[in-house]
C-alpha cells in the first residue's frame, strides 16, 4: 500500500510540473523591455487556462491590461517577468499557488521612422535598447545610393540627442544631430552609435548622382556616392560603354540652370577627349550625359524620350 501511494505522488508531482510549465519566451525577447501602449502580450495562467487560451491581450493606451477575474492591472513600465509577479499578487485572492507567465507576442509601443536610402524603410519597433547600426541593419541596411550622412530627429521629451551637433528647433520640442554614414559603417566612431529612443526618425538622403542616355549599353542614373566629381569618360564607363550607332562627337551635357525648369545645353566631343586630343568635362552633381546615335529618328526619338524620363525621373525623387 505504501509503495502504491508513492507512485501516486510521483506520477501526481510530474503531472503537476507537467500543467504549470510556463510558455516559453519569444525567442531573442529582451528581458530589459519595458513594456508599453499597442504591445500585444500572451498570458497563460493556471486555473485560467479556458479564459485566456487564444487570446491575445493589448496594453491599452492607459498602459492596463484587462484581465478576467483580476480586473485591469497597470503593465505600461514593466518588464514581463515584473508583470508575472504582479498577476500572480493579484491571482492570490482565488489561486493559492499562481503559476503565471507573460510573453510578448507583437511589439507595439516603442516605433522609429526610418526613411531616405533604406532597403526596408518605414516603421520599425525598438524591442528593447537598440544601437543606431543596430535600427539600420533592422531594416534591411543602407542603399549604396546613399548620401554621406545620417539625420536622427527625436522629441525632446526622451532628452537631447547625446552628440556634439545636436540643436533643439526654435520651438524646443525636437533635437536633431547628424552622423556620417561611413563612420557608422565602418565602426570607426563607436561614441555616434547612440542608442535611438522610441519615436526617433532617422532619415538618410540619397546623394547626389548622374545620369547617361542615349546610345550606351546601360543608360541611366548612377549615384555619386562619396565621390566629390565624375568626369564624363568615367560616366561613359558607368554605362558600359557606347551602344548601338553612337555619335560621340555630338554629345551632350544637360545642366539644370538655377531659376530655371530649362536645362542648358553643354557640347562635348566624346571622340576628341576619348582619343586625349581634348581635356575630360567634370560632370556636376544632377547632371545629364546625352550620346547621340545616328539610327532612324523615330526610334532614336522613342528610345532617347525613355531614358530622359526615367533619369529625370530619379534626379527629381533624388531632391528628397
Amino acid at each position: 500500500m505504501k509503495i502504491i501511494l508513492t507512485f501516486a505522488m510521483v506520477i501526481g508531482s510530474a503531472s503537476a510540473q507537467t500543467l504549470v510549465q510556463p510558455v516559453r519566451p519569444v525567442p531573442g525577447a529582451n528581458q530589459d523591455y519595458l513594456l508599453g501602449s499597442d504591445d500585444q502580450l500572451k498570458i497563460w495562467a493556471l486555473g485560467f487556462e479556458d479564459e485566456l487560451k487564444d487570446k491575445t491581450i493589448r496594453v491599452e493606451p492607459s498602459g492596463d491590461i484587462d484581465l478576467p477575474a483580476i480586473g485591469r492591472v497597470k503593465a505600461a513600465g514593466l518588464t514581463t517577468a515584473q508583470l508575472e509577479a504582479e498577476l500572480s499578487e493579484r491571482m492570490k485572492r482565488v489561486v493559492r499557488q499562481p503559476q503565471v507567465s507573460v510573453e510578448i507576442a507583437d511589439y507595439g509601443s516603442q516605433p522609429v521612422s526610418v526613411l531616405g536610402a533604406i532597403n526596408q524603410g518605414g516603421i520599425q519597433q525598438l524591442k528593447g535598447r537598440r544601437t543606431l547600426a543596430e535600427v539600420l541593419s533592422s531594416a534591411g541596411g543602407i542603399r549604396p545610393d546613399a548620401g554621406p550622412t545620417i539625420r536622427i530627429t527625436r522629441e525632446m521629451d526622451m532628452g537631447p540627442i547625446p552628440l556634439s551637433n545636436a540643436v533643439t528647433d526654435p520651438s524646443g520640442r525636437y533635437s536633431t544631430a547628424e552622423v556620417k554614414v561611413a563612420d557608422i559603417l565602418g565602426a570607426r566612431t563607436p561614441a555616434e552609435n547612440i542608442l535611438i529612443r522610441p519615436h526617433d526618425v532617422i532619415a538618410i538622403a540619397p546623394g547626389d548622382s548622374i545620369s547617361v542616355i542615349g546610345a550606351v549599353q546601360k543608360p541611366g542614373p548612377f549615384p555619386m556616392n562619396t565621390r566629390s566629381n565624375v568626369t564624363v569618360l568615367e560616366a561613359l564607363a558607368m554605362a558600359g560603354g557606347y551602344g548601338p550607332q553612337p555619335q560621340p562627337q555630338n554629345a551632350k551635357i544637360l545642366r539644370l540652370t538655377p531659376g530655371s525648369p530649362d536645362r542648358k545645353e553643354i557640347a562635348v566631343d566624346l571622340r576628341k577627349i576619348t582619343a586625349g586630343k581634348s581635356e575630360d568635362v567634370t560632370l556636376r552633381a544632377n547632371d545629364i550625359l546625352l550620346v547621340p546615335t545616328s539610327m532612324p529618328k523615330r526610334a532614336a526619338v522613342k528610345v532617347g524620350e525613355a531614358a530622359l524620363a526615367a533619369a529625370v525621373g530619379f534626379a527629381v525623387w533624388h531632391g528628397f
